[in-house]
């Protein structure tokens, strides 16, 4: 059950890697924050790598790996940006709850453009998940609050597809454990990633470069737990199928929760909690569902 350590390390680690993010937001701004967790992420995951080189063959990725990845990249850059955008606005706990209605955005867009059928069971999981968005968000419907909240569950919807994205290029490697799958591609992940937000920043936003060699230190930090994150997640994806990973990984609700109330003091309300509460059994069933 190499899996469930895997996950659990993943998730432990992304709550600690969002919450040094959310720290960075204020003095490097959205874009600035996003690219923390791959220019910094990079250096520990190509080490990684470098160290699985000694003991075994790492494989050579061709044009459809690079395909995949790139999908994932790109669709992971993207989320990572709606996320602190969410987080400024609906706080840290809130805001990963949100993100954790990713399965159900991902099933209905799997209804919409794949033609893939929802049936009973996992429409009522749908509704159940989305009537737990509306209670937790905490949004003022009236006054326009839908936004933060729908930017929160559009950030989702991109991290499913990140992950479609990241487990395809691990299957179309042509050979390699788990492990060097894994770090395989995370190492080609991040130096696309890291290309990317580079151009972006040098283009556009330089003061935010600027920035982050100021506060080299927090992102660092950053960076070392986003690595770690998605090293464990890219592994649990190569050792079973992505459901039981995503099943599993909703521990990180309850964990950015405590990290919400004690680092950031951000109180959560009895709705919230419920809401809570409702996300994460219509996403568990909405998982359960589909196999």
């Amino acid at each position: 059950m190499s899996w469930i350590l895997a996950t659990l390390i993943a998730a432990a680690a992304q709550t600690g890697r969002n919450a040094a993010q959310r720290r960075l937001t204020a003095e490097l701004g959205t874009i600035g924050a996003t690219a923390v967790r791959f220019l910094f992420g990079l250096p520990f995951a190509a080490l990684v790598l470098a160290g699985m080189a000694w003991l075994a063959p790492v494989p050579r990725p061709d044009a459809t790996v690079l395909a995949w990845t790139a999908l994932g990249a790109g669709a992971q850059i993207a989320a990572t940006a709606l996320m602190l955008l969410t987080m400024e606005n609906r706080g840290f706990g809130v805001t990963t709850a949100l993100i954790k209605t990713e399965p159900v955005t991902l099933a209905l867009i799997g209804a919409l453009l794949l033609a893939e059928p929802l049936g009973p069971a996992r429409m009522g999981a749908i509704a159940t998940a989305t009537l737990g968005v509306t209670l937790m968000s905490g949004a003022d419907w009236r006054r326009g609050g839908w936004r933060a909240a729908g930017l929160g569950i559009a950030a989702g919807a991109l991290f499913g597809l990140s992950a479609i994205g990241f487990r395809g290029a691990i299957l179309a490697l042509p050979f390699g454990d788990g492990a060097v799958r894994a770090a395989t591609v995370l190492v080609l992940a991040l130096a696309l990633q890291s290309a990317i937000m580079l151009a972006w920043l040098g283009a556009r936003d330089r003061p935010a470069l600027a920035g982050i060699a100021r506060h080299w230190r927090g992102s660092l930090g950053a960076g070392a737990l986003g690595a770690l994150a998605s090293l464990f997640w890219f592994l649990g994806f190569a050792l079973t199928a992505a459901a039981n990973v995503r099943t599993l990984a909703l521990v990180e609700v309850v964990l950015a929760q405590i990290v919400s109330g004690r680092l950031f003091r951000e109180g959560v309300s009895r709705r919230q909690l419920a809401g809570m509460a409702l996300v994460v059994l219509g996403v568990a069933a909405l998982v359960a569902t589909s196999g």
